[in-house]
């Protein structure tokens, strides 16, 4: 048996993709679910939906491809499922790193001085974003829910630990470093679950799970054909990392799905930001974790489901290229998609979209651009942070993946407005091949760090082709717009 089986549970669908030894995908299956959102700002998942398509991707994906020696799981962070540790019934839907409902409780938070105290330990910002005050909703909020699990009797994860509890039949409440970095109650600098926000935020200790490496013996599952272990998990945008094989310090990655995230690795060292930027960890192996300073945007490739789901304009994102490419060159539209808050470096979640400069003639191709280059530059405001932060970036290319980086427009237009080559590889699934990798390298099928990076492949190259001035004027367009976007709550 070769084979590795990455389990990639994201924010829209879930994917199994079969690899072999070469690391060339042999077999995948993948599924859409529903999204609920049943206030504004508030956005959920039925956790039942979560396992179901992936038990169901998992056996097409295997029966396309034979038996599997190891597992893989890489999946939507942040994201928050609570349930009975003996019937395994979630309590209440997952509730999604969208979502905004706690942003009332991060303010108190505030206002009490916490923020200060819970940065020095996760790295992180008070925001709704997280897992840690979803989590205590939950337990405010679900009747009984607070006495059950100060009794024992609910467990806490994000999506892999729900997926591994599911897969091991409940033997297994386990999650990794990145993932456990991500919930606003890891301690990110001495590897374990911090006590002191824990008590801040009311939650019982009981209820987490154990952290391990992202390489590591997660438990087995019975339920794919045989006795198969899962030997790595790691959070999406992290998994991304290792796909990419930003290994060394200074190496950076975006990621394009229904958000983007950007990872720079700073390798052993954790650095703070001064620019609003989160330190989390990279990866962990050997229990050793790698750092790096992440920016993350909320809302990228959800932007072009809005033009096909809500405006109607289009069909397919496809249709996006031809439309951009169409539009009026007069015409300067400016889209903020700040649709569930805007992220780093700004932190505003009470925020919501706008559009500048609209005009009588503004049609479908203006907004199909405007939607494409808003991603251009939400990346700009993160890679200035960055910079600002750490002195240490690579001069290389930004590595980039994920379904938009197959836009030629929206890549093309990155380059610009970065003033930077980006650079696409060959393999654009490079989040389910992290997972595949970590799983497989645990596994002893497949190579080490050197031997891995040395495999990865430019597909496409984009080099800057605007004029410095044209991107200076374009970039304080942007930044004015954000600001006129913020000021409309503040």
């Amino acid at each position: 048996m070769t084979h590795i089986l990455a389990i990639d549970q994201g924010t829209t669908s879930t994917r199994a993709m079969v690899f072999d030894q070469a690391l060339e995908i042999v077999a995948s299956a993948q599924e859409e679910f529903t999204q609920h959102f049943p206030q504004s700002g508030w956005v959920e998942h039925d956790p039942a939906d979560l396992w179901e398509t992936t038990l169901s991707t998992c056996r097409k994906a295997i029966d396309q491809a034979g038996e599997i020696a190891a597992i893989g799981i890489t999946n939507q962070r942040e994201t928050t499922v609570v349930w009975d540790r003996e019937t395994g019934k979630p309590v209440y839907n997952a509730i999604v790193w969208q979502d905004r409902r706690t942003a009332g409780m991060c303010k108190t938070l505030k206002a009490d001085g916490f923020e200060d105290v819970l940065t020095a330990r996760t790295g992180l910002l008070l925001d709704p974003y997280f897992s840690g005050t979803k989590l205590a909703w939950i337990l405010d909020n679900v009747e009984g829910a607070r006495d059950r699990a100060e009794a024992g009797g609910l467990l806490f994860g994000t999506v892999d630990s729900w997926l591994v509890w599911n897969l091991t039949g409940g033997r297994a409440h386990v999650t990794d470093a990145t993932n456990a970095a991500r919930t606003m109650l890891y301690d990110i600098h001495k590897g374990r679950w911090s006590q002191t926000i824990c008590d801040k935020l009311n939650i019982p200790a009981a209820m987490l799970p154990e952290v391990r490496d992202c390489a590591a013996e997660f438990g087995e599952t019975d339920l794919l054909g045989g006795t198969i272990p899962i030997l790595g998990i790691a959070g999406d945008q992290q998994a991304a990392t290792v796909g990419q094989a930003c290994f060394k310090p200074g190496m950076m990655k975006s990621t394009y799905g229904t958000g983007c995230f950007a990872l720079l690795n700073t390798g052993e060292t954790p650095v703070t930001s001064n620019n609003r930027l989160l330190t989390t960890i990279a990866y962990q192996l050997d229990g050793k974790p790698t750092y790096a300073l992440e920016g993350s945007i909320f809302i990228a490739g959800a932007v072009v489901q809005w033009l096909r789901d809500g405006l109607k304009i289009i069909e397919s994102a496809g249709e996006t290229q031809a439309l951009a490419e169409a539009a009026d060159p007069g015409q300067e539209l400016t889209l903020v998609p700040a649709f569930t808050g805007l992220g780093a470096p700004y932190w505003k979640p009470d925020c919501r979209g706008a559009i500048f400069g609209l005009t009588r003639g503004s049609g479908p191709a203006e907004f199909a651009r405007a939607a494409l280059e808003s991603v251009g530059f939400q990346t700009r405001d993160l890679l200035e942070a960055m910079t600002a932060d750490w002195d240490g970036a690579d001069d290389t290319a930004l590595r980039v993946d994920g379904g938009m980086s197959a836009s030629p427009f929206a890549m093309q237009f990155l380059s610009d407005i970065l003033g930077a080559p980006v650079e696409r590889p060959k393999v654009l699934e490079t989040t389910a091949m992290g997972a595949a990798w970590l799983a497989g390298h645990k596994a002893g099928l497949l190579p080490g760090m050197e031997e891995f990076a040395a495999s990865w492949e430019c597909d496409a190259r984009f080099d800057p082709a605007m004029a410095e001035e044209t991107r200076a004027a374009r970039y304080d367009t942007w930044r004015k717009a954000v600001t006129a976007t913020i000021g409309m709550v503040s």
